[in-house]
């Protein structure tokens, strides 16, 4: 199957907003789950958002909760991550995930299919 493509990344200062990008294949998008993580420098890379694309319900972890919004557009097999009121500690490299295995929707390992990502970086 062919990975997923991430794009939208960017430098932008604190405040700021960023849309991020995923086109998924049809076999990885349609009805399916599919997640937004964050890997910052140094660290695990951690679940932001995921989403079930058959009836849009939505998944954030504790980082992203009123800040961030993840949203697909069927016609487009592309996943969307809204990020706004950007702080430093949002910086690093956005991954987009797919062909979830029935694990928990925020583990990096309920995931097997993995875009090269898109780097954000949010600094004054």
């Amino acid at each position: 199957q062919v990975q997923p493509v991430e794009s939208g990344g960017g430098s932008v200062q604190p405040g700021g907003s960023l849309r991020l990008s995923c086109i998924a294949s049809t076999y990885d998008f349609k009805n399916k789950y599919m997640a937004w993580f964050r890997q910052a420098p140094g660290k695990e890379r951690e679940g932001i958002a995921a989403i079930y694309t058959g009836a849009g319900d939505t998944f954030y972890g504790d980082s992203a909760k009123g800040r961030f919004t993840i949203a697909r557009d069927d016609a487009k097999n592309t996943v969307y991550l809204q990020m706004n009121r950007l702080k430093p500690d949002d910086t690093g490299m956005y991954y987009c995930a797919a062909d979830h295995n029935g694990g928990h929707l925020l583990r990096r390992d309920s995931y097997s299919r993995w875009g090269l990502g898109t780097r954000v970086t949010v600094s004054s």
